[in-house]
């Protein structure tokens, strides 16, 4: 399998390459040139597969020979070392709840991936690495447990000052050894412009080993296919259309179940269900995208005024509007409505929403017909933005220990103002 820059003008390189590389050298995203279909038996028989199987013949369609297939399945095993329910939530809705992995989110999946598959290739070539990753709130953590005291790679987390919760920051900040945390005066697209930024710069690229962990790695993006897989074998009995509907923010999530439609996922449609950063919502509606500053909701990770991943969204529709148009709908909301939503799942069903599962879970019920069935994508514990939650409920949610565990130690971060110079210096202290 090959990969191709997004800005097409860098070469084609091999999966390796392009975990490796993170961003390509154009500063493009990498992509596979085709997306393989699975045969029809595949889905057929998925039922009799285990999680474990499935991940496994999805990603090895895009590894290929790159990595040897006992240490691919040792991979997607210990990536899928925890559940992944469908919960019934009421008549043909469901809830995939994607935060019952270490730090409570669903990018565990893809962190885990990359964090094993990235240490494949580091040892096997003999390199240092280190990965810098911008977050709008839960991939640090995912990260940072991902890749906590593994020997000759750094991680470096940056985040915006004051635009996460409490809890999201403590899982990001409460680590130490090779785990630093960049506290960034801006917002979440000022963390990730740096994080560009830095990766346009050859010399502190080659300086520092530079990597990605953001969903523009490939390496993150791809293990994200796996769970629509996962959630069409708990309702492949179902004889309705199957609708997802996929939470906005940096669009890995969105691209990541495209892609397991184009590899033959049998899916009606997509409804993106996006908070008051609507940039992707109104280019559903008008054809046209524009980039703007990201502003602060209650359901911060989707606090994304310029999403990385919106060029591979183009690339799975050939940059033709009108079959995007005919598979992707979008809808947006307020604080308000998020809580009020919340609220009234709750005392209907007694079902607790996360805020970003709650604009996915309305997105849905607003498009949902009745020949079809309906996933929304709970994408976080609730607890982790309990403020919200507790408001919402009338009373305090249940803590897991492990959020009571990192709420109370200190926390650790370093302040940087949202400039290349600034990251430089930080970076010449820190990893030494």
């Amino acid at each position: 399998m090959l990969y191709f820059s997004t800005n097409g003008q860098s070469p084609k390189v091999g999966f390796e390459e392009a975990v490796l590389q993170g961003l390509a050298p154009d500063n493009g995203l990498y992509f596979p040139a085709a997306i393989p279909k699975l045969p029809s038996s595949f889905f057929e028989s998925i039922e009799k597969l285990t999680p474990h199987e499935i991940a496994f013949q999805i990603a090895k369609q895009f590894v290929g020979n790159e990595i040897p297939e006992d240490k691919l399945q040792q991979i997607v095993s210990e990536t899928l070392d925890f559940p992944i329910p469908l919960i019934e939530v009421e008549k043909d809705t469901y809830s995939l709840e994607l935060f019952h992995g270490p730090t409570l989110a669903f990018k565990d999946v893809g962190a885990r991936f990359m964090a094993r598959t990235l240490r494949f290739f580091l040892e096997k070539d003999a390199k240092p690495a280190t990965i810098l990753v911008a977050t709008s709130g839960d991939t640090g953590g995912a990260v940072a447990s991902g890749f906590f005291g593994v020997e000759g790679i750094n991680v470096v987390i940056l985040y915006p000052s004051g635009k996460i919760s409490t809890t999201q920051e403590k899982q990001l900040t409460t680590w130490g050894k090779n785990i630093f945390a960049l506290e960034i005066d801006g917002t979440f697209d000022d963390c990730q412009k740096l994080v560009k930024e830095a990766f346009a710069d050859s010399d502190l690229k080659n300086k520092y080993g530079l990597t990605s962990a953001n969903s523009i790695n490939i390496a993150r993006l791809l293990p994200q296919s796996f769970y629509y897989f996962l959630a069409f074998r708990q309702l492949k009995n179902k004889s309705k259309g199957l609708t997802f509907s996929v939470p906005s923010g940096n669009l890995g999530n969105l691209t990541a179940s495209l892609i397991a439609w184009k590899m033959g996922l049998p899916v009606h449609r997509f409804v993106v269900a996006s908070n008051r950063n609507d940039v992707i919502t109104k280019y559903i509606l008008t054809g046209l995208f524009e980039s703007k500053p990201s502003v602060l909701t209650v359901a911060n990770a989707m606090d994304v005024g310029n999403p990385s991943n919106f060029v591979r969204v183009l690339e799975v529709f050939n940059q033709n509007f009108d079959l995007l148009k005919d598979k992707l709908v979008g809808h947006s909301y307020d604080d308000v409505e998020i809580k009020n939503c919340i609220t009234a799942v709750y005392q209907k069903t007694e079902y607790v929403l996360d805020p970003h599962g709650a604009c996915a879970y309305m997105a849905l019920q607003k498009e949902l017909k009745e020949t079809e069935v309906g996933i929304f994508l709970e994408t976080a514990h609730p607890a982790k933005f309990s403020e919200t939650v507790n408001e919402s409920i009338g009373h305090s949610i249940q803590i897991p220990e492990s959020l009571n565990e990192i709420i109370k130690k200190e926390k650790v971060s370093i302040q940087c103002q949202p400039s290349l110079n600034d990251l430089k210096g930080v970076l010449s202290t820190i990893l030494k």
